[in-house]
């Protein structure tokens, strides 16, 4: 059941959408209830096209392009906006999808060794003005879409670099260890790329750990909300507390771990909740080293990353953090790692 690994990943948690799908505002309901059906649809396409044989796109040295839908939903219908070597256009979000894979490729390149998504160089396609106000934005499996937002809760998903990182991840992770997207295997892997779409913008901005955000998706909120952004590494269930879209529901700790069925209202067994305590963990294993969470602490997850399985939970990969950090023969490394999963309730 390979498959199961190559999902549709959206940015949007389905926890949201729910509470806004009940709204007493008609047209916030209706954009909710429009993205939960385009996930539903979407995640069944990807269904079909992985029950053939899967190829990531051809090797191009991490080419970029952007296309325009032009507020379709039909991306065969979009046209090309931005290639790979054009200069910048009129459009922020066409621009803004560019600079993000832009900044993701390098970041890979740079820091990790990685050649692109596949590692093979495969080339990444961005898809803007998806729908009309279309309230989130998807990893396919071999493409990213942007909704604008309803200019209501949510602004133009293109204008978070964090959130370009996190769902380009998601492909990383699918070439990788190919975490399956459910329970704890899919909470980690939400997490995995929180924690390296975070890592690209503090790489891109220079931040080190005690100068970073630690949020994800703080510029996709629309002033009209209370909250400070989608998730926090730092404070789960912190993020944000709003009429509409509910109180933050992560967890931080492994005494609070939610547990929820496998569905697609049960947010496939919670990965987009529960991936607040492996959040949480590296959030402390990055201060406990300090200076730049890329470059020690990052490496760590990569290479964790890279040694898990299809079906890897958060004990084992709490475990094989371990290992690698043991690996480094570094025992600040060592002590930090341990420590940091303890405080999240998990022994290694």
């Amino acid at each position: 059941m390979l498959w199961k690994s190559r999902c549709v990943c959206c940015i949007i948690p389905p926890h949201i959408l729910d509470n806004l799908a009940d709204d007493s505002d008609k047209a916030v309901r209706d954009k909710a209830r429009e993205a939960l059906v385009a996930s539903a649809v979407l995640r069944a396409e990807r269904k079909v096209r992985s029950s053939f044989a899967f190829a990531g796109s051809a090797p191009s040295g991490g080419r970029r392009t952007v296309f325009n839908c032009r507020h379709s939903s039909n991306l065969n219908q979009a046209v090309v906006a931005r290639g790979n070597d054009d200069g910048p256009t009129r459009d922020p979000a066409i621009n803004n999808a560019w600079d993000g894979f832009k900044a993701t490729y390098e970041f890979y390149d740079t820091i990790l060794g990685r050649n692109s998504i596949d590692d093979q160089g495969m080339r990444l396609d961005g898809f803007v003005h998806y729908s009309s106000q279309f309230n989130n934005a998807f990893w396919d499996g071999q493409r990213m879409v942007f909704g604008d937002g309803d200019g209501d809760i949510f602004t133009d998903f293109t204008g978070s670099l964090d959130v370009i990182g996190h769902e380009l991840t998601h492909g990383v992770t699918e070439f990788s260890a190919g975490l399956v997207y459910e329970n704890q295997s899919g909470a980690l892997n939400e997490s995995i790329s929180d924690v390296f779409g975070t890592l690209v913008k503090q790489w891109k901005l220079g931040q080190d750990v005690t100068q970073a955000d630690w949020l994800i998706g703080p510029d996709i909120f629309t002033p009209n909300v209370q909250g400070d952004a989608l998730r926090s590494m730092k404070n789960p269930g912190q993020a944000y507390d709003d009429p509409r879209l509910g109180k933050d529901p992560q967890p931080g700790h492994m005494k609070d771990f939610v547990t929820l069925p496998n569905t697609q209202a049960g947010d496939n067994g919670g990965v987009h909740i529960n991936s607040g305590i492996p959040n949480k963990a590296f959030y402390l294993f990055a201060t406990k080293l300090g200076g730049n969470a890329w470059e020690r602490a990052g490496k760590v997850w990569y290479a964790s990353l890279r040694a898990s399985s299809p079906d890897t939970d958060f004990q084992a990969f709490a475990f094989i953090t371990g290992r690698q950090a043991h690996d480094l023969c570094d025992p600040e490394v060592r002590d930090a790692v341990a420590e940091a999963w303890g405080e999240v309730g998990i022994t290694i």
